[in-house]
């Protein structure tokens, strides 16, 4: 497997992240701007964005669905319940939530703030209700599936880390205290090692 990486870019650290837990074998290559922009790249990607997967059968995109799919590649790393249970229900759930209420409404926020403050504090107050489900459900438990580590802690505990460091919204104890039992993770540490983690900073 090779995996299509920018520097700055936040969002491939997911996918490198879920490759070093499983153990995967992959070429992690980094494209430079003008590399990401170009025609060659555009046929990985169409909107010419990182990252991009490219395997033995195909090329793939959008990093949700590059974690998801590499879970399923190696079922023994634990990462992802088995098809059809409830936990595997949990896992589509957050993982999507984050990715459709948590993250627009961080950018929203982010964005906007700077042109139109009244449009960003609308965004924030969104942005802080969902990040409210978050913290209710990590309430006694040190994962969105309990006990259990999946890959929605490694896609929704992205986006959780970035609204603190983006400053969308205030992360309460849980949220704090998940994104630092996150990060601790060797497979994190390796992924943001990787990826050059300069932009996204610790919270």
């Amino acid at each position: 497997m090779r995996l299509y990486h920018r520097d700055d870019a936040g969002r491939p650290i997911r996918v490198v992240w879920t490759l070093e837990e499983c153990g995967a074998s992959y070429q992690l290559e980094r494209l430079s701007s003008e590399e990401g922009s170009s025609a060659e790249h555009r046929t990985r990607h169409p909107l010419g964005r990182v990252p991009v997967l490219e395997t033995d059968d195909a090329t793939l995109f959008e990093s949700s669905a590059l974690c998801l799919h590499v879970a399923e590649l190696y079922p023994e790393a634990g990462l992802i319940p088995a098809s059809g249970t409830s936990e595997r229900a949990l896992v589509y759930q957050w993982l999507f939530f984050a990715m459709t209420e948590l993250e627009p409404r961080m950018m929203e926020t982010y964005r906007l703030r700077p042109a139109a403050p009244a449009l960003a504090d609308a965004a924030a107050q969104r942005c802080a209700a969902a990040l409210d489900a978050v913290e209710q459900t990590l309430d006694g438990g040190e994962y969105l599936l309990g006990e259990s580590f999946s890959v929605a802690d490694i896609v929704a505990g992205e986006v959780v880390r970035l609204v603190g460091v983006l400053g969308a919204a205030q992360l309460g104890p849980n949220a704090q205290a998940y994104v630092a039992r996150l990060r601790e993770r060797p497979a994190r540490q390796r992924a943001a090692e990787l990826t050059f983690e300069r932009m996204h900073p610790p919270v």
